[in-house]
């Protein structure tokens, strides 16, 4: 109690660093365990229960906070981190290391500079990190926008999520699936220009909902960053990935917050939307005007075999 606002945002820093760790190391595993073509219906299982999960949770913790202060909750949500954490470690078996030699902050420079030498991958990167993290900062301004029924739109969004991530990963076709990112990131976007006109919220919490069946697209821009990736880079590219992510994510929110200072929350919603819609489309012009490399589609039993997020 009483802890101080710079403590709590040292705090958020040091679980997003450890976030951020951890998302290179269970991405890399994933791809590691799984035959070859099979890590986007992996990872779409994943999804898929982290949107039922959030769904649960953010249910569960409304819940709870009518009857529990929030620092309780935060509390029993910090015992179930480690409850999950000592599940993993009993879980998973052992494995050798993916490299030899001392891990260094230079041996991995080198390795994010070869990442992103290759403009195809430095696109694909991108594009997962910069439409994603603007909406991102959409969300960041639900609570600032519905102070009374926030959870209810981080609801909807995770069952738009679940969506997404079921038809991208289990429902689609490979062939359909690879021209689909430039549309599912416009997906992601659009919905949320309407909060421009302050919309009431059942229309507010539709456009959430349908919004974020566009975070489907992260799962055809990973396929096609494992497809443009060498084998032995696996576990970093999706370690570059997953810091880029949460980077730009934590900028948006940042920025949503300044523009919503300045004018309004769905004023600020609205502009970050617009500014994801902007570059989504210069990546997919620029991607036009890229020479498309040689992509090995997925093996058709492994893609039949486990299709959701």
């Amino acid at each position: 109690p009483g802890l101080p606002v710079g403590a709590v945002f040292a705090v958020l820093l040091a679980m997003g660093l450890v976030a951020s760790l951890g998302g290179g190391v269970r991405w890399g595993l994933l791809n590691e365990i799984l035959a070859k073509g099979g890590y986007l219906p992996g990872r779409s299982v994943f999804n898929m229960m982290s949107g039922l999960t959030q769904i649960a949770g953010f249910a569960t913790g409304g819940a709870l906070l009518a009857a529990l202060s929030p620092r309780v909750c935060l509390l029993l949500s910090a015992a179930l981190y480690l409850t999950a954490a000592l599940a993993l470690r009993l879980g998973l078996s052992a494995r050798p290391p993916r490299s030899a030699g001392r891990p260094s902050a230079s041996a991995t420079w080198r390795a994010n500079s070869t990442l992103w030498s290759d403009r195809s991958r430095r696109l694909t990167y991108l594009g997962l990190w910069l439409p994603n993290g603007m909406v991102v900062g959409c969300e960041s301004l639900y609570v600032s926008y519905a102070p009374h029924a926030a959870g209810t739109l981080f609801a909807c969004g995770a069952l738009g999520m679940f969506a997404g991530d079921v038809t991208v990963g289990r429902l689609l076709p490979p062939g359909v699936r690879r021209r689909l990112a430039t549309p599912l990131l416009l997906l992601l976007a659009v919905p949320y220009l309407a909060f421009a006109v302050h919309p009431p919220l059942p229309l507010a919490a539709l456009c959430v909902t349908l919004a974020s069946a566009g975070f489907g697209a992260s799962l055809v821009q990973q396929e096609r960053l494992m497809d443009l990736t060498p084998g032995e880079l696996a576990g970093q590219a999706l370690g570059l990935h997953s810091s880029g992510m949460l980077t730009m994510q934590g900028v948006s929110a940042a920025a949503a917050g300044a523009v919503a200072q300045l004018t309004t929350p769905a004023t600020g919603m609205a502009l970050m939307a617009a500014g994801s819609v902007a570059v989504t489309l210069v990546l997919a012009a620029a991607g036009r005007r890229t020479p498309r490399p040689l992509i090995t589609p997925a093996p058709a039993a492994v893609e039949g075999s486990a299709r959701s997020r």
